[in-house]
């Protein structure tokens, strides 16, 4: 499965370049490449480039979406919070990231998953999210 089918996202802000494994209402494995050319490197930071915190929250909260599939057919996923996040090393160009988001309950309009993101095995990020699960016409331009 491609993750454009699945997802509204798009560059520069899809933070999932492919699905690795899903078990359909459970869990989702996928990875982002993260390149030398990500546009926030030119300021996080300079001569120090650091792919930004909240940008790993989002690339769970993405795999979240990609678990969550099944139920969230003519919908979308909108952040609605984060808890016990913490981020435990940088994440760099040229890093492969393997991120793992769990549904913890998935009901008609929230939902609640448990993530984290990898580099080389090692712990970057870990998080858990809530989100809410809103019809798409919600956000259908005029």
């Amino acid at each position: 499965m491609d993750v454009r089918d699945v997802l509204p996202h798009r560059a520069p802000f899809l933070m999932v370049d492919s699905l690795l494994e899903v078990q359909p209402g459970k869990w989702a494995l996928a990875k982002k490449c993260v390149s030398h050319n990500e546009p926030y490197f030119a300021g996080h930071f300079p001569n120090l480039p650091v792919m930004p915190g909240v940008l790993l929250i989002e690339a769970i909260a993405q795999t979240a979406a990609l678990a969550a599939t099944e139920t969230m057919v003519g919908s979308i996923g909108i952040l609605a919070g984060v808890d016990a996040a913490r981020f435990r090393r940088p994440v760099r160009p040229g890093d492969v990231v393997v991120i793992r988001s769990e549904i913890q309950s998935l009901r008609r309009s929230l939902g609640k998953a448990r993530g984290e993101a990898r580099v080389d095995g090692e712990l970057a990020c870990e998080a858990t999210i809530l989100f809410a699960i809103r019809p798409l016409e919600m956000f259908a331009a005029d």
